[in-house]
């Protein structure tokens, strides 16, 4: 970026609400994300506490006006749960169908049937793979995990080479592939095309599933070596089940989103002509609400029906779906305002600055600020949100595909080592009954393969496209 293009963006830019200078505010962003950490890590306070409070210190510190911080804090979070709130609730919905229905049991039992010896691994990854696209990580985890310790039980597996691959699916899916919430707030944020967004986080996710699934559970069988804990084997949803939906209408739910967004953006690079009606109409069946909603339709017919779920049990489901992302919203609205908290208060103008004076590539930049976070926070989402809000001014001189792919290794550099701030390391280490040792020697290391690996990816495709 050169510096004519930085200063032609700080003359588009907004007028700051404060007028600190770079000295004042680097030591706000650093006391504002002290804040969050401290309350996060030491007072144990809910996330969405932590962003807003840490947001009006962040605001104070740089010399701002109590009430133009306020005013920045609500139009951040207003404007991310418009922009991703629905996506994520209709996300839940259908995560809640494809579980209670059966229809997760019913893809991992077909693929399982068809796999055995060496190519277990591999039909693992596949799975969580699959079913991680429309459930968030923890919904996956617990779906998984009866499937991972039965397999390696039944079949003399290592419990790492079976749970490690499972486990690899789940996490890349959430870190890299919308529409999860950390990649759909990274988007809102830095207005990029969620259509190739899709398209490169699925070509990034591919060859970084392998790598720290099936390829790294080989060396995590032979440095942890322990059997399937018999008493963490809980019931799975379908054996309450008198029958379940199909294997092939199962598949075709869960991975409608993806065809109907992909199909726009192939459209949109094809026809490339706003007037034109087939690309308007896909432009709207392509929507990511609209693919999600028609998902979620079609799987009251493809999963529900078929499982025996009269009218009158579909409403509760859908109560039930809503009700775990309470939580999960109020922090992505929270990220959305500490993100325009930061952005307001000219914090993203001087990121953009120190980016061309260091000359720092900025995915780079981007993953870098995502890891610092993450490794502080323990959160993924919570990295994802803040590292976005900080890099988002340098999206506005890319190009679509470079600005998905900033997307991207925010979205790498938020899942770099899991460790004991972290809520997902004392589940994975509770379910398959490992100690703090064995779960760092294992889980801890491929959630960094995982970021190491999408993002040198991610800067080799910079290079290419």
């Amino acid at each position: 970026m050169t510096r004519l293009s930085v200063e032609m963006l700080a003359a588009d830019a907004p007028e700051p609400i404060t007028s600190a200078g770079h000295a004042q505010l680097g030591i706000a962003v650093l006391a504002g994300i002290a804040v969050i950490v401290l309350l996060i890590t030491k007072f144990k306070l809910h996330a969405f506490l932590s962003l807003t409070i840490g947001s009006l210190a962040l605001g104070a510190i740089a010399g701002a006006p109590l009430d133009k911080v306020l005013l920045s804090f609500s139009a951040g979070l207003g404007s991310t749960v418009a922009g991703v709130g629905v996506l994520i609730a209709l996300g839940a919905i259908l995560g809640k169908m494809l579980a209670d229905s059966g229809g997760a049991d019913q893809i991992v039992d077909t693929i399982l049937d068809r796999a055995g010896g060496r190519s277990m691994p591999w039909a693992m990854v596949l799975i969580a793979s699959v079913i991680g696209l429309p459930l968030f990580f923890e919904v996956g985890i617990v779906l998984l995990i009866p499937v991972v310790l039965m397999v390696a039980k039944r079949g003399n597996y290592s419990l790492m080479r079976i749970g490690i691959p499972a486990l690899a699916g789940l996490s890349v899916m959430h870190g890299l592939v919308p529409p999860h919430p950390g990649p759909l707030v990274a988007i809102d944020a830095v207005k990029a095309d969620l259509g190739i967004t899709l398209a490169l986080g699925v070509l990034v996710a591919i060859p970084t599933v392998i790598i720290a699934g099936p390829v790294f559970s080989k060396y995590a069988a032979r440095w942890v070596d322990v059997p399937a804990p018999e008493n963490m084997i809980p019931q799975r949803a379908s054996d309450d089940l008198d029958r379940r939906p199909g294997f092939g209408a199962t598949l075709f739910t869960v991975l409608l989103p993806v065809i109907l967004m992909l199909a726009k953006a192939l459209v949109d690079i094809v026809v490339d002509d706003p007037e034109n009606l087939v690309q308007r109409i896909f432009d709207v069946i392509g929507a990511p609400m609209i693919a999600l909603l028609a998902s979620v339709l079609v799987g009251i017919f493809t999963l529900l029906r078929p499982a025996g779920f009269s009218k009158e049990r579909i409403s509760p489901l859908v109560e039930k779906g809503l009700m775990p992302i309470a939580g999960i919203l109020l922090i992505v609205g929270a990220g959305g305002g500490f993100k325009q908290t930061l952005i307001d208060s000219g914090v993203g103008r001087m990121v953009l600055e120190i980016s061309e004076n260091w000359s720092i590539p900025a995915l780079l930049l981007a993953w870098l600020i995502a890891v610092a976070i993450r490794l502080a926070t323990g959160s993924a989402t919570v990295a994802t949100v803040s590292a976005a809000g900080l890099v988002a001014p340098l999206a506005a001189d890319m190009s679509s595909t470079h600005t998905a792919l900033l997307v991207l290794a925010i979205g790498a550099g938020s899942l770099f080592l899991s460790h004991v701030n972290d809520a997902g390391f004392w589940l994975v280490k509770e379910y398959f009954g490992l100690s703090v040792g064995q779960n760092l020697k294992t889980w801890s290391v491929m959630e960094c393969i995982i970021s190491v690996v999408a993002g040198g990816i991610v800067l080799l495709l910079s290079l290419v496209i």
